[in-house]
């Protein structure tokens, strides 16, 4: 469930908690970052300037770029970044894609 004007936020433990769910993680950390300071574990990295074209591809582009099924508009998924600014920004972006 979404709140009018702010994303909801998670904890470590709030996300390793829904982890053990059939959640989809999505990092929207630039390329870069990963390789610096690197990945979440069961992760995939769609830096946010993908976001929008990624979410829109078909399902086969989309497993053959990413190794992970295409999230359905239904389907649970979780953005993150480092500060927070740009997760809400996916966030925003999947909402107007049609995602819940």
């Amino acid at each position: 469930s979404l709140c009018a004007g702010g994303a909801p936020s998670l904890s470590y433990q709030e996300l390793k908690d829904l982890k053990k769910t059939n959640v989809l993680h999505i990092d929207v950390r630039e390329r870069w970052e990963i390789e610096r300071f690197g990945k979440i574990p069961a992760s995939i990295n769609i830096p946010l300037g993908e976001l929008v074209e990624a979410l829109q591809m078909d399902p086969t582009a989309f497993k053959e770029q990413y190794d992970q099924k295409m999230p359905s508009k239904s389907d649970p998924v979780v953005f993150s970044c480092l500060a927070g600014t740009r997760s809400k920004q996916a966030l925003g972006f999947a909402m107007s894609l049609g995602f819940s």
